[in-house]
């Protein structure tokens, strides 16, 4: 039996949907597409079949309490502390580091408009990858 995921589309609120968008292709290597500055609605696209999407609606309110859902990142490749450093050259800001003296636990981070998201010990370090 195939399994298909019923998930299209992950959306986040943002006030500038295209600088969101283009922090979230950074993070995942999704294509950002034909996207401009200005643009209410920004989908980047996974180019994987049966992945969501990431699609950033503009919205005129401000984020005032922590997400009630939030999304896992798992480098593909290096370190959970490289990709920790690489996000903040992007702009994303460390909330919570709950990484442990063992090397396990995780980084809770918010990208460019305050938008929590934990980054975890990457495949490699899993033995994954």
């Amino acid at each position: 039996m195939t399994f298909l995921n019923p998930v299209r589309n992950i959306t986040f609120d943002a006030h500038d949907p295209y600088a969101v968008a283009r922090f979230w292709a950074a993070l995942t290597g999704y294509a950002l597409g034909d996207a401009a500055p200005g643009d209410e609605e920004v989908q980047l696209d996974p180019a994987q079949q049966g992945a969501p999407g990431l699609l950033f609606l503009r919205v005129p309110d401000d984020k005032k309490v922590k997400n009630r859902v939030h999304l896992d990142v798992q480098p593909p490749s290096g370190t959970r502390d490289a990709e920790v450093e690489r996000l903040r050259t992007l702009g994303a800001t460390v909330l919570d580091d709950l990484r442990t003296p063992d090397g396990l636990g995780w980084v809770v981070m918010a990208d460019i408009e305050g938008n929590e998201f934990c980054v975890e010990r990457s495949a490699v370090e899993r033995g994954l990858a």
